[in-house]
C-alpha cells in the first residue's frame, strides 16, 4: 500500500492530501529515508513524522485491506514508538 494511502487509512491524517502535502514537504520517512507519496509500505517498517515540536515515530503491524478503518482498530496496525 502507498504510504500516502496508508497514513489515510489508519487515521494518521484526516485526509490523503494532508498525507500528500507532508510527504512533498519532506517530513515522512520510512526506515529514515525521505519518502516519495508513491512508495509502497512493508509490516515491520518504522514510519517518522517531523512535526514541528516533536518527531512521532510509528512501527506498521498489519497493513489495512480496506480504505479506512476504524480509530478504535488503529493499535492493530500501527503501534507509536514515541
Amino acid at each position: 500500500m502507498r504510504i500516502d494511502k496508508f497514513l489515510n487509512s489508519v487515521n494518521i491524517t484526516k485526509r490523503r492530501s494532508v498525507a500528500q502535502d507532508m510527504i512533498s514537504n519532506k517530513v515522512v520517512m520510512i526506515n529514515d529515508v525521505v519518502s516519495k507519496a508513491s512508495k509502497s509500505v512493508d509490516i515491520g517498517d518504522v514510519i517518522t513524522i517531523n512535526y514541528l515540536q516533536n518527531p512521532k515515530k510509528y512501527k506498521v503491524l498489519k497493513i489495512p485491506t480496506t480504505k479506512s478503518t476504524p480509530k478504535s482498530l488503529q493499535h492493530e496496525y500501527i503501534k507509536e514508538l514515541s
